[in-house]
């Protein structure tokens, strides 16, 4: 749409429809001085605004799961290693033996 016909169309809308009593004194005057005020939103901003909210979040699962390791081995009782789970869980497929005509 041309922004001249729609410019028209809302000057001939607002000119049709006086202003009543119920409206302040100088409002359209206060809102037409904010409006140069306002500025776009920075994208890079609001995507560094998120990355730091989840850098923060994963510090604080490092630090949770570090506790946990802590207090875990620090038991009078063998506890079973977390590191060592961890590990047997993420090379548990590479220890199987898988026939070579194997499409994976």
């Amino acid at each position: 749409m041309k922004l001249d016909l729609l410019h028209q169309k809302l000057i001939a809308t607002a000119r049709a429809n006086p202003p009543s009593d119920h409206v302040p004194f100088a409002f359209a005057k206060r809102i037409m001085a904010r409006l140069p005020g306002r500025t776009a939103p920075d994208p890079w901003a609001l995507w560094s605004h998120a990355l730091w909210r989840a850098a923060a979040l994963c510090v604080a699962v490092m630090l949770v799961s570090t506790a946990w390791t802590l207090l875990a081995t620090n038991r009078t009782v063998p506890a079973n290693d977390l590191s060592q789970d961890f590990e047997n869980t993420l090379v548990a497929a590479v220890g199987q033996d898988q026939p070579a005509d194997s499409a994976w």
